[in-house]
């Protein structure tokens, strides 16, 4: 078994490792909490921010983020030790990952905008709008989880065994490299993301309380049980009967099938099918329904 997961672990970072080049954005620096943080500006719109998994970078996000710059300016940043931005002698946290995205947007004067993050990010997103309500309008969750014990059984049972060698030796630790401002730096940024994926988060209080309507996107074969996902929707208000003569949820949940966890960035057009509506507050018009809009 052991075996398998290491082989299923060199798939995943050799997938997020590539780096095709679909992202045509403007690239700007902005000095936040102590890092020299590069993101990319691209289209026109309502402000979206758009957030990468962990070891990925802005490239590697694939086809998903021109294709939300054809109806939003998006701000996709590469955060700490990730992709052009500088690492520092601290943890890499989801709470300080969400601090770093709130004080970009002070930075770069954004109010408040729609948040996309995936994995990594999606987690950072959850923790940002805990943390910092008032600075997203709606999230989308892609990948994400609310407590370490989502985690696939597989998945759980590698986590303990990691190591950084397992790491340095892998196809996405030149792609790291390529972009980094210290090409050497690989092994800190992997013991920071080992610790990173060992936090027993456990945020079941923090996302009741949210207010913010949340996308949840996940695969049916995802790296997090669906489960865990139905829960998450619960605990937003989700899983009640609709055409009962009372507003829908304002979250969301959408399962892609024969989807894996690597493979849910890459379905762009079931992505944008789901993120489209959501934004706009559009639902599917029920037979007992006279509007498809929800009254938010």
């Amino acid at each position: 078994m052991t075996r398998k997961i290491l082989i299923l672990a060199v798939f995943i970072a050799s997938l997020l490792a590539q780096t095709v080049a679909f992202a045509q954005g403007v690239g700007k620096y902005a000095d936040v909490n102590g890092i020299h943080m590069y993101y990319e500006v691209s289209g026109s719109g309502d402000p979206m921010i758009v957030l990468h998994g962990s070891y990925m970078n802005i490239p590697s996000m694939g086809k998903i983020i021109p294709v939300l710059a054809k109806t939003h300016k998006v701000y996709a940043l590469e955060l700490q030790g990730h992709g052009r931005t500088n690492d520092i002698d601290r943890p890499i946290t989801y709470p300080n990952l969400a601090d770093d995205v709130a004080a970009f947007m002070d930075a770069v004067g954004l109010k408040k905008a729609d948040v996309f993050g995936y994995s990594m990010g999606a987690m950072t997103g959850l923790q940002l709008a805990i943390r910092h309500p008032e600075k997203v309008n709606k999230l989308i969750s892609c990948s994400g989880s609310y407590n370490f014990e989502g985690w696939q059984p597989e998945y759980k049972a590698f986590v303990p065994q990691m190591t950084v060698e397992m790491f340095v030796t892998m196809p996405l630790a030149e792609g790291y490299r390529k972009l980094a401002p210290n090409p050497d730096g690989f092994p800190a940024l992997v013991k920071k993301i080992i610790q990173l994926q060992r936090e027993p988060m456990a945020w079941e209080k923090e996302i009741s309380a949210l207010k913010t309507p949340v996308l949840i996107i996940t695969g049916d074969a995802d790296g997090f049980t669906l489960e865990h996902e139905v829960a998450m929707f619960k605990l937003l208000g989700g899983g009640v009967m609709g055409d009962m003569g009372k507003p829908l949820p304002a979250s969301r949940l959408a399962v892609l099938p024969a989807t894996s966890h690597t493979a849910v960035i890459t379905q762009v057009d079931l992505l944008i099918a789901f993120i489209e509506p959501f934004l706009k507050g559009e639902t599917p018009k029920g037979f007992f329904e006279t509007s498809a809009s929800e009254k938010q």
